[in-house]
């Protein structure tokens, strides 16, 4: 059927031509839904995950070490489970049906996150401020009931980030000039939607969340999430929908199966070993990769043991016993990318610290502006995004465009190398400026004997726009180093790994943090880490600790992991082409500025 649609579960069959109801379908008439959809779906995520350690500290009590591995495990599950849902999405159900369960999950979960914050027995009484801190934990079924509603939201997650943007390029059949400039306007109004949406999470919804009710903050993104699938099931009748085709991640592991299975052959033998090299079907130029001679342990998986392994059309007969060469040298470039991505996962652990002891740091603090305005603690984020915006807009505009006629030079763009190794710079800056704002925090507030420090909070901002230039350069180019990395086919995998990055940071920042707390507590000196009262630890140190790992990280990068960024199976550094020019304002921005750039080659080739 053309633009590779198929019947919708709720078509009805009728009488009339496919071909003339699929002309109907897709483009703008479906695209107007798909777009509202997303807006308000945005705007009720980024509500709740932008404010959610403020939550957890002032309504529930939370204590910082179990506060920030709640927050770090949840952040993890949920780039996690964005993965599980990609899968899903390519084998079994296809985007629509993806994109509407993970939707309803995330509105199960917001729903009951908002029950939390109207039922004041669902929350621990409020903490008793005087001399210290005199706070009661939440039971055991209270936290039940919230860990819930957060890892609905997490499973909600994963269904709806690896879809969004996807389904709505599916409605355009980019194999004409027409339908590829209506998917290049697409993808600007969905980053325009994004764009507002964030900012009237992180203003207006955080501001009613902090300073006027939780639970009227919380119940907004609710019912936005409900206008959301009321828009998305509305246009039912117009979206095209695409069979699934199956997933990379499959075949990844059809080939360690495989060459696990035949790992007892010797591929040094010279008895005449013969490879698997797939169909006898002619492939596209661009999605063959040139073999390498690395990871050759995985050859074995293409290694053709017995002729009976293939058949009359020379189609394996067992996937998981023999695969082609082409899915051995798809995986051998994904481990190829991991001495880098290690250096990655290092920079994201030094952005997870803003988002929990940043703003537990801002919550004791002088936050005065005037003499009535109370700001926000979550607000201290929106300078990471300002940082991370206004840099790419003078690397773009300014240094690349007007220095190359002042200088008289073809390209002044930065190379990938040198941007990963800046970002690791900031990232270690990072963490020195914070612990020594907090260093100054904490002996204002003990001079003072004050829970909040008299210290004003935008004290933090240099802090908070180091974490974001760390993002500007280090994790836009990483992502670019995902895509150009891998072959044409495997491009979508990109996006996944940058995801798995955000997961596994959050997960080691959870197991740093425990383990500095079990070192450094119970041994008569106050503790780094711990407590409802960062007046009585020594986050400095933490902080200054961190750094050290992040120092560990730039000799790691710079002796090991920048040989790779400058080799591979004929990988062009491309010196800053690609995401750094979208105006990508959060890590979350980062991943779609890659997904807008690169979707429209997945669209036409998943398009049959």
């Amino acid at each position: 059927m053309e633009n590779g649609s198929h019947s919708p579960p709720t078509r009805r069959t009728l009488s009339s031509s496919s071909e003339s109801q699929s002309k109907k379908r897709g483009g703008w008439r479906a695209i107007k839904y798909i777009l509202g959809n997303e807006s308000f779906e945005k705007l009720a995520s980024i509500s709740l995950v932008s404010n959610i350690t403020v939550y957890l500290r002032t309504k529930y009590n939370l204590s910082g070490i179990f506060l920030v591995n709640t927050v770090m495990i949840w952040s993890g599950s949920t780039n996690l489970s964005s993965i599980a849902g990609a899968i899903v999405s390519d084998v079994y159900l296809g985007r629509f049906l993806t994109l509407l369960f993970g939707t309803i999950f995330t509105l199960l979960g917001m729903g009951a996150v908002t029950i939390t914050a109207g039922i004041p027995e669902l929350r621990p009484p409020p903490c008793i401020e005087g001399e210290y801190l005199k706070c009661i934990e939440p039971e055991k079924w209270q936290l039940a009931f919230l860990f819930t509603g957060l890892g609905l939201v997490a499973l909600g997650a994963g269904g709806i980030r690896p879809c969004n943007i996807a389904f709505g390029a599916d409605q355009f059949d980019t194999k004409t000039e027409k339908g590829r400039t209506q998917l290049e306007s697409f993808f600007n109004w969905w980053y325009f939607s994004f764009t507002i949406a964030l900012i009237i999470a992180l203003t207006g919804v955080i501001y009613v969340q902090t300073n006027i009710s939780w639970m009227i903050g919380y119940a907004i993104p609710t019912g936005c999430l409900a206008v959301s699938i009321t828009i998305f099931l509305v246009g039912t009748h117009t979206y095209i929908y695409k069979t699934p085709q199956g997933t990379v991640f499959v075949d990844m592991a059809k080939v360690m199966v495989a060459a696990y299975r035949k790992r007892n052959i010797d591929l040094n033998s010279g008895d005449g070993i013969g490879f698997y090299d797939g169909s006898s079907e002619a492939k596209p130029e661009s999605s063959k990769t040139i073999k390498v001679n690395r990871f050759k342990y995985l050859d074995k998986a293409a290694v053709i043991t017995d002729p009976s392994e293939v058949d009359a059309r020379n189609m394996p007969k067992n996937g998981w016993k023999l695969c082609s060469v082409q899915q051995v040298e798809n995986l051998k470039c994904l481990f190829g990318i991991a001495p880098v991505w290690v250096s990655g996962v290092g920079c994201f652990v030094v952005m997870d610290q803003q988002s929990t002891f940043g703003i537990l740091q801002s919550i004791q603090m002088n936050r005065m502006l005037g003499k009535s305005f109370v700001i926000p603690p979550a607000w201290m984020g929106i300078s990471s995004m300002i940082a991370l915006s206004i840099w790419i807009f003078i690397y773009e505009q300014i240094y690349v465009k007007k220095f190359k006629k002042i200088l008289k030079k073809k390209d002044l763009r930065m190379t990938m190398q040198q941007r990963i190794t800046t970002g690791i710079i900031m990232s270690i800056l990072c963490m020195v400026v914070a612990g020594i704002v907090e260093k100054e925090r904490k002996e204002l507030a003990l001079r003072y004997d004050k829970l909040d420090s008299p210290l004003h909070v935008t004290a933090l901002l240099p802090q908070f726009i180091l974490s974001g230039l760390t993002e500007a350069f280090a994790a836009v180019a990483i992502m670019e180093f995902f895509t150009v990395q891998m072959p044409e086919t495997m491009r979508s995998v990109a996006g996944s790994i940058f995801f798995l990055s955000l997961s596994i940071a959050s997960y080691l920042s959870s197991l740093l943090v425990n383990v500095i707390h079990y070192v450094t507590n119970g041994r008569g000196d106050m503790p780094w880490l711990g407590g409802n009262d960062l007046d009585k630890n020594k986050l400095e140190y933490y902080y200054f600790f961190v750094a050290s790992l992040g120092v560990l990280n730039l000799l790691y990068f710079t002796c090991f992991g920048s040989k790779f960024v400058l080799c591979g199976n004929g990988v062009k550094d491309t010196a800053g082409e690609g995401p750094e020019g979208d105006s990508g304002v959060r890590r979350a921005g980062v991943f779609l500025s890659y997904e807008l750039e690169d979707l429209e080659r997945k669209s036409s080739s998943n398009t049959t």
